[in-house]
């Protein structure tokens, strides 16, 4: 690792389809917690997007706008250890809002941990107001009657933007 002992590089990865409050309130504790973080999309060959990689990272970017210490990018058909030894992190960052995601991300911690034994895994737990928020539950909303004052309230505001404008006909 060509990174100084003192500079924590840290990667925050999912999928962000679409990014929700609960993305950036993880994105702004890592800004506190690393010298610079990576918010990088992770491409899954076998995940069919609700948005294209390219407005993913459009959020990201205007989500991210206003932190100095904090960049976007992406990566494909890599696994996220190779990936963070590839940019020289220190960290992976990873949220858990209940017992499904401990299990999940505990098997995953185990497993980055044999690939890429110089990062270490951490893990934060969202505030209680956004445990229960996920892009699927924010997906799953959709539709209904007064969906978009619903979902408004789980989504930054330029993901709201255009969750209204790609289902504008519901």
């Amino acid at each position: 690792m060509n990174t100084p002992s003192h500079h924590r590089l840290g990667v925050y990865a999912g999928s962000f389809d679409p990014p929700t409050n609960g993305h950036l309130w993880m994105i702004e504790e890592g800004s506190r917690l690393f010298d610079k973080l990576i918010v990088a999309v992770g491409v899954n060959p076998q995940k069919k997007p609700t948005f294209p990689l390219s407005e993913r990272l459009e959020f990201l970017k205007a989500i991210v706008k206003g932190f100095d210490n904090i960049e976007t990018a992406a990566y494909e058909n890599e696994f996220l250890a190779n990936y963070a030894r590839r940019v020289g992190a220190t960290h992976i960052l990873r949220g858990i809002r209940g017992a499904k995601d401990f299990e999940y991300e505990h098997t995953f911690r185990h497993i980055n941990g044999d690939m890429n034994g110089d990062v270490t895994t951490v893990f934060l737990t969202p505030p209680r107001n956004l445990e229960e928020i996920s892009s699927s539950t924010v997906l799953a909303l959709i539709g209904p009657h007064g969906w978009r004052e619903v979902v408004s309230k789980m989504v930054p505001a330029p993901v709201a933007q255009a969750l209204e404008e790609k289902f504008k006909h519901l």
